[in-house]
């Protein structure tokens, strides 16, 4: 007997009973509840169900709908994932001249570890444009001389590819805000610090010349506000005061931005993370349940 998996993602204030609500509405439905996950964080309860619908007595339309307006009476917002309906989420990196994040990346996609779709690679310089075509991605780039023409171009691009998460793999330039609006915690940029700590230009400078000892890089969500971002990742390196060079810093940087990046990346691809009031919350992944099924 064939299954017909969903699953019932479900975010709001803590409260009692909220599990016993969901599935006496399913139970009564006909539907089976295969797995669940639940947490609550920071008062915020979340919970991932995975469902076979094989069984369900009345129509998928009023299925959600009902669910929808349970989740309503207690101020929950209640998503649900059909996995036939399911497709790769199409991906856009953003680059310059630096190649040690696109690298990753395009290393993470040839090992299956990306739930998703590389649809293209751009740039505002030519610069990594055989790094793609060896990889066969597609790529295209615009000067920035001319900032205005270059993010309508982006604007366009990003359009017409229908793209569903932008990455910025040291992509050097400022996204305008409208752009950031439209795609509203779907960039995700790697800065080379511990924001927020050294912020703006030239970290790896700062951060020498001001005799820290630990140094790190932030994963984050980009927003109007410069580096402010909510963050998903961070990690550290050491620094060795009086031994190493700027250079050393900075190599010592490059690899933990690559692997940082990459792994963002990974868990919005999964799922595995919602933004609520400003943060970044770590959650069941829905991906999970699907892959299990495989």
């Amino acid at each position: 007997m064939a299954k017909v998996l969903a699953v019932v993602s479900v975010l709001g204030k803590d409260q009692k009973g909220v599990v016993a609500q969901f599935a006496t509405y399913l139970a009564e439905r006909g539907i089976n509840i295969e797995d669940i996950e639940q947490r609550v964080v920071y008062g915020l309860f979340l919970m991932d169900m995975l469902v076979d619908l094989h069984d369900i007595t009345i129509d998928l339309s009023e299925l959600i709908t009902g669910l929808l307006e349970t989740g309503k009476k207690i101020g929950m917002d209640v998503r649900v994932h059909l996995h036939s309906q399911r497709k790769q989420r199409k991906v856009a990196v953003l680059v310059s001249k630096e190649d040690h994040c696109l690298k990753h990346l395009l290393d993470d996609r040839r090992d299956g570890h990306l739930n998703g779709e590389i649809a293209c690679i751009l740039s505002n310089h030519p610069a990594l444009e055989s790094t793609a075509t060896e990889a066969g991605i597609p790529f295209a780039h615009k000067a920035h001389d001319n900032l205005e023409e270059h993010f309508a171009w982006l604007d366009r691009e990003l359009s017409s590819r229908q793209i569903d998460l932008v990455v910025l793999a040291r992509y050097m330039r400022i996204l305008p805000p409208a752009m950031v609006a439209k795609f509203r915690f779907r960039v995700i940029n790697i800065h080379p610090s511990l924001l927020p700590y050294f912020p703006g230009a030239a970290p790896y400078k700062q951060a020498f010349e001001s005799g820290v000892r630990v140094h790190g890089c932030t994963a984050h969500f980009v927003t109007e506000q410069l580096d402010e971002g909510p963050v998903i990742l961070q990690d550290v390196f050491h620094i060795d005061v009086g031994k190493d060079s700027l250079d050393d810093v900075k190599e010592k940087g490059l690899s933990l931005e690559a692997s940082v990046l990459s792994k963002a990346v990974q868990l919005y691809l999964n799922e595995e993370l919602v933004v609520v009031e400003g943060k970044v919350i770590f959650k069941p992944g829905i991906s999970r349940f699907f892959q299990a099924q495989k």
